[in-house]
């Protein structure tokens, strides 16, 4: 496959001394960084929503770790560990439900333990390794679920799994565009997924990108869109893959996967083996991050609602095993994925 052809976004990028963020809320009229010059900027910009998506989100901690040892004068990695370990903790609270996020400190914070004198090369080197790898899993995971489609499919996505919330190419958006690139897929729906519009607003503006062809819909109108026959996949990505196969993603996945049952349409969830927490039994072990109600009570800056109005605003919900039909990880597919199946494959994914 031409992976460069479907491949031309990089939301993080890093020269040496300064992390550069593609700045996401910024998308799709302006294209402008956010230049990080140290981790507490990093952990910021993760809150903030300039970087978003499960993998990009644990590169860039990664990366602002490497900018925290800068600062530290120690003989060996154990005892700078025990100095930028309170930056450590400051990054791990930018987005809790991400395990991605606590994934990636938990590798730097391994390199730390047992580095000698070059611990900070060693630092370096593993946040460069984080993001190689991260690219080469999601270019694996799009060959692996684009074979599961049939030719001629449709298919549903929600929020934004692509090069933007990754380190390139995506999860769910990778299968996609390997989809694309293969005939398999020859229709591809995006909702808006509200309240931040991240299908709107960078789905479909990466697709548009690439040349391929994306219709937007409202999401409230997926239920009717998969009725109409044109969807035979719903394709999403994942923030935590719980031990029992449960899923915490994007607020509105639940009820896309609830709908896709109901008519008949298979759910593909596309995630590298980072995302999965063996340590979490099942998703009520998980924290659902809550934002700012302010974000459902204007649109462009403008106030919508009456004054006095409240609003509840949690980002995720977790989707039943049941309701999953495939779970694609870069070390294989796994279909309807339960307790057992989850063990044999993940058995050295707890995270601490």
């Amino acid at each position: 496959m031409d992976f460069d052809r479907y491949d031309r976004v990089r939301p993080i990028r890093w020269d040496g001394q300064h992390l550069h963020l593609l700045d996401q809320r910024a998308l799709p009229f302006t294209e402008c960084e956010v230049i990080c010059a140290d981790a507490d900027a990093v952990a910021a910009a993760i809150h903030a929503l300039v970087v978003r998506g499960a993998p990009a989100i644990g590169i860039a901690a990664a990366w602002a770790v490497v900018m925290a040892g800068r600062s530290v004068q120690a003989g060996d990695g154990a005892a700078a560990l025990a100095a930028i370990d309170p930056v450590l903790q400051r990054l791990a609270q930018a987005r809790p439900t991400a395990v991605n996020l606590r994934w990636a400190l938990a590798r730097m914070r391994a390199v730390l333990a047992r580095a000698g004198g070059d611990w900070q090369q060693c630092l370096a080197a593993e946040a460069a390794a984080i993001a190689s790898e991260d690219l080469a899993a999601n270019r694996h995971m799009g060959a692996l679920g684009a074979a599961l489609i049939a030719p001629g499919s449709g298919v549903y996505t929600h929020c934004n799994t692509g090069s933007l919330a990754t380190a390139g190419f995506g999860t769910a958006l990778g299968v996609i565009r390997a989809g694309v690139a293969g005939a398999r897929i020859a229709r591809v729906f995006a909702g808006e997924t509200r309240p931040w519009l991240q299908g709107a607003r960078l789905t479909v503006w990466e697709l548009q990108r690439d040349g391929i062809d994306a219709t937007l819909v409202a999401d409230s109108a997926a239920a009717y869109v998969m009725r109409s026959g044109q969807v035979q996949w719903l394709i999403v990505g994942a923030d935590r893959i719980c031990a029992n196969g449960d899923v915490a993603n994007k607020i509105g996945t639940y009820a896309l996967a609830i709908a896709a049952r109901y008519h008949g349409v298979r759910t593909m969830v596309v995630a590298p083996s980072s995302t999965v927490d063996m340590a979490t039994a099942d998703g009520s072990g998980i924290e659902i991050e809550l934002r700012d109600p302010a974000e459902l009570l204007s649109f462009a800056g403008q106030r919508t609602v009456a004054a006095g109005v409240k609003a509840w605003n949690p980002v995720f919900d977790v989707t039943p095993a049941a309701l999953i039909d495939v779970l694609v990880t870069e070390r294989g597919v796994i279909a309807h994925p339960d307790v057992a199946s989850m063990a044999q494959a993940f058995a050295c994914n707890s995270i601490g």
